[in-house]
């Protein structure tokens, strides 16, 4: 029996959640890679300034990863609470990499605090450094096997359907659906790409600020050049995503394009709006481009949104989802590529006022791409919380308190959200740059200039 309204408060429930943990775990996976490479371009160039880049992101690090680690169990949670018929039908085949991502985190965690605990022990820098390579692979891997199982949802194999039950389990096939590559991918290398943004966004602010400290300086233009180089590897992987939608869900790919009709030549279609008979207007059109998307050939057919029964297609605002995804990331790519030139040809343009605030505005929006890109694929899932197979419907819990959980779950994240901001704030007002350089000079026995 299925209780409407348990379902409606179900779905918010789980999508506020995500929304507010997907903060934290992008940070959490790209981060670490951010504080390795700086630190081995520190002691590379011997440059103090990298090194306490890379000190300095890892005590906001730590912070992300404790409301990280609130959220994560908040989900474990939730699936249980919420979705129990789920968990019921698919729970022993998702167990495996649930278990394998709180391992990777554990490695992660324990590299992490002896990393910690261990500045300044080693008289090489380089042995230190090594304490990073764990922390950064557990962080990555963690995202790979909470992936996989948001794969297993989108595209499930590996088993056999015998009265309603899964039955004859691989669990190899089943981690390794025809999902897992481009999804896999995309998420790991869009948290690269995201948090180089966000530590770019801070740094800029500082110089925006007032601050003309060399450090920020070269935080700047370390972070939006590997902030170009992980946009560049977004889009790519973004290409085979569509790619594979056009092979394995092509109906979400046809309500994200808004491609009603069954037809070669497609046009990508980028923001616009629909009438009542679902007639496009305002929308730009790039000809040719949908089909190469879906198929490499711009001749080549599309499917429809008229070759699927219409309790089968995905809410059409999903195409908004998808447009906010992509024109950032093309944004984020053409800021950061001027950057890096301007710095290469010496444009005073990119010291200027207007492109600092562009600048500043990179992390958010990077933030909120991702966002709509985990919108994009969950709700283009819809109906089906296991494709195919199961309903979202019928997955959720009939219990009548979900909207008392609901109003308690947003209590406990407006907390974690503010406590974070006020913590890392006083933070690292209490302990600003320029007498962090001071004091490691005076412990060096150097004069600092």
């Amino acid at each position: 029996m299925i209780n409407e309204e348990s379902v409606f408060y179900s779905r918010v429930l789980t999508e506020t959640t995500l929304t507010f943990h997907i903060i934290y775990a992008t940070l959490g996976v790209g981060v670490p890679l951010m504080i390795m490479i700086a630190q081995w371009v520190g002691i590379k160039k011997n440059d103090e300034h990298y090194i306490l880049l890379a000190r300095r992101w890892t005590r906001g690090f730590v912070i992300t990863v404790a409301v990280g680690v609130v959220t994560g169990t908040a989900i474990g949670l939730q699936l249980s609470l919420l979705w129990p018929n789920f968990m019921e039908l698919a729970g022993h085949i998702i167990a495996l990499p649930l278990f394998m991502e709180t391992f990777a985190f554990f490695f992660e965690a324990i590299f992490l605090g002896i990393y910690l605990y261990t500045w300044d022990r080693f008289e090489n820098q380089k042995k230190h450094l090594l304490l990073l390579v764990p922390v950064a692979i557990g962080a990555s891997f963690s995202a790979v096997f909470i992936t996989i199982v948001n794969s297993f949802m989108n595209s499930p194999q590996g088993f056999d359907l015998v009265d309603g039950k899964l039955t004859n389990v691989n669990p190899l096939l089943a981690m390794f659906n025809p999902a897992m590559p481009t999804k896999v991918t995309h998420v790991v290398v869009t948290a690269y790409m995201t948090a180089a943004f966000v530590l770019a966004s801070i740094a800029a602010f500082r110089m925006l600020t007032g601050s003309k400290h060399v450090y920020h300086k070269k935080a700047l233009f370390f972070t939006m050049k590997l902030g170009l180089i992980f946009s560049i590897a977004t889009a790519v992987i973004g290409d085979f995503s569509g790619k594979f939608l056009a092979e394995y869900q092509p109906e979400k790919l046809a309500a994200a394009e808004w491609h009603f009709e069954t037809h070669g030549e497609a046009p990508l279609i980028m923001w616009g709006m629909l009438d009542e008979n679902n007639d496009i207007k305002y929308a730009i059109q790039i000809p040719f481009a949908l089909s190469i998307l879906a198929h490499w050939l711009p001749g080549a057919v599309v499917t429809g949104l008229d070759q699927f029964p219409e309790d089968e297609i995905p809410p059409l605002y999903i195409h908004y989802l998808f447009d906010t995804m992509v024109t950032i990331g093309m944004g984020l790519v053409v800021l950061s590529l001027i950057y890096w030139i301007g710095v290469k040809r010496g444009w005073a343009f990119i010291h200027s006022k207007f492109f600092l605030v562009l600048s500043v505005l990179s992390g958010p929006l990077s933030m909120l791409a991702i966002e709509a890109g985990w919108w994009l694929a969950e709700v283009g899932r819809q109906p089906w919380i296991l494709r195919g197979i199961m309903r979202t419907s019928e997955a959720a819990t009939t219990n009548n308190q979900v909207d008392l959980m609901l109003m308690l779950f947003c209590g406990l994240y407006i907390i974690l959200g503010i406590g974070i901001i006020v913590v890392m704030s006083r933070m690292f007002k209490r302990n600003p740059v320029e007498q962090e350089l001071k004091d490691r000079e005076m412990e060096k026995g150097g004069v600092q200039k």
